[in-house]
C-alpha cells in the first residue's frame, strides 16, 4: 500500500491532532473530574464519620464506595487514553504498566520480554507503535478466546521489532468481518511511521503480529 507524500503528510498530521486532543481528555479526565470526585468523596467521608443515624451512615458508605468505584475506573480509561509514562518514560515502560492494566481488566495474562538495549526513539513513533500495540490486545480480548498473550520485544542497532502472539482461535483472512477496519489502521500507522505491520493467523492456531520500525 502506498501513499502520496502529500496524503501522507495530510493523514499524519491529522493521527497527531487526534493524538494530541486524547492526551488533553485523559489530562482534563485525571486533574479535573477525578480530583473533584475525589473532593466529593472525602466531604461525604466526613459527614459519615459525623453522624449518628445507622441508616444515613449506611446510605452515605454505599455512596462513598461507588465514588471510590468511579475514581479508580477514571483513572483507568485516562491511562488508557494516554499513559502518562509513555511521555515520561518511553516505550517500554509504558508498555509493560499497559499490560498491567489490561491483565487486571480483561484476565488475560501478558508474557512481555524485552531483549537487546533499549533505544530512544521520538515520541511520536512511540505512539504510533504503542497504539497498534494497543489495539492488537483490545482485538484479542474481544476475539481471540485466549487467557495468555505472548509480546516479545526487540531492539537493534537499526531496528525496533515486537512480535504478539495470542494463541487463540485464529481467523481466515476472508472472515474477518469487523476486523478490517482495525487491521488497516495498524498497518497504515505504522506505515505513516515509516516501519510496518505484518498480520498472520490460522483456524485454532492463533494469530501473530509483528511490528518493525526502523530506528
Amino acid at each position: 500500500m502506498e501513499i502520496s507524500p502529500e496524503k501522507q503528510q495530510i493523514r499524519s498530521y491529522i493521527i497527531e491532532e487526534q493524538e494530541e486532543e486524547i492526551k488533553r481528555i485523559s489530562l482534563d479526565l485525571h486533574e479535573g473530574v477525578g480530583q473533584n470526585l475525589y473532593s466529593i468523596l472525602t466531604g461525604l467521608q466526613f459527614v459519615e464519620s459525623s453522624t449518628n443515624q445507622p441508616h444515613l451512615k449506611d446510605y452515605l458508605y454505599g455512596m462513598t464506595q461507588l465514588i471510590e468505584k468511579t475514581i479508580q475506573e477514571i483513572r483507568l480509561l485516562s491511562v488508557e487514553l494516554h499513559p502518562p509514562s509513555l511521555t515520561t518514560l518511553g516505550l517500554l515502560p509504558a508498555l509493560k504498566s499497559y499490560s498491567k492494566l489490561y491483565t487486571s481488566t480483561f484476565g488475560i495474562l501478558i508474557d512481555l520480554k524485552s531483549s537487546g538495549e533499549v533505544k530512544l526513539i521520538s515520541e511520536k513513533a512511540s505512539i504510533s507503535v504503542f497504539r497498534v500495540c494497543q489495539e492488537a490486545l483490545t482485538n484479542i480480548a474481544k476475539y481471540a478466546d485466549t487467557c495468555n498473550v505472548s509480546m516479545d520485544i526487540h531492539w537493534n542497532e537499526t531496528e525496533l521489532k515486537i512480535s504478539i502472539d495470542d494463541f487463540g482461535k485464529g481467523f481466515q483472512p476472508e472472515e474477518i468481518g469487523s476486523y478490517t477496519l482495525g487491521i488497516s489502521a495498524m498497518k497504515e500507522r505504522m506505515l505513516l511511521a515509516g516501519g510496518t505491520c505484518v498480520i498472520s493467523s490460522k483456524i485454532d492456531e492463533g494469530t501473530s503480529i509483528l511490528i518493525s520500525l526502523p530506528i
